[in-house]
């Protein structure tokens, strides 16, 4: 079955842009994994102006890792890709290796909990979690914290979420039952 791009039966993805174009990454069949689909990231990364060099990405619920390694394929400083399911970990270092993304720092961690230790500022921040977690909400009331100036925070969900205050909507999309949206920091919100 081809889902938007994605060969979910080979369990693998493919880059599509930058140093790595057209290298597929492998992920373990793991219920709820659900990789960007690729004429999503392709919008995203035309939205963040293709090239991320020297940018300092996170990309927070990993899962396959199609954006973090994106990034990093697309010039990215350093990506801190975080996930907590252990067999899925375990095959984002395997492709770390693999690709030789030196920029790629992993760590296995729930993403709150992530969120409210890390002390790094990011560029951009990648955000997909599952989608029936409701993590939004909550992941919005710390992430300020963790923003450069001018940061951009690219947020994936089933539905269309409702806007946290201090938040706005940059750009905005949807394919099939995927939405997401480019958003940034309200000048002067807390």
């Amino acid at each position: 079955m081809v889902l938007f791009g994605c060969n979910v039966n080979r369990n693998r993805v493919r880059i599509v842009g930058g140093a790595w174009r057209s290298r597929l990454i492998p992920f373990p069949p793991t219920k709820g994994l659900r990789p960007t689909p690729d004429r999503v990231r392709e919008t995203l990364f035309n939205w963040l102006g293709q090239d991320l060099t020297g940018k300092t990405c996170l990309d927070l619920f990993a899962g396959s890792g199609a954006l973090g390694f994106e990034a990093a394929s697309r010039g990215a400083r350093r990506v801190a890709m975080v996930e907590r399911d252990a067999s899925v970990f375990q095959a984002l270092a395997a492709n770390r290796d693999r690709l030789g993304a030196l920029a790629v720092e992993l760590t296995k961690s729930d993403a709150l909990e992530f969120l409210r230790a890390d002390t790094g500022l990011y560029d951009v921040v990648f955000l997909d979690p599952p989608f029936d977690a409701g993590y939004w909400p909550r992941v919005a009331a710390v992430l300020p914290q963790r923003l450069a100036p001018g940061a951009m925070v690219y947020h994936e969900s089933g539905a269309r979420p409702e806007l946290v205050p201090g938040w706005d909507v940059l750009k905005e999309s949807r394919a099939g039952q995927v939405r997401y949206r480019l958003l940034g920091r309200i000048e002067g919100s807390t």
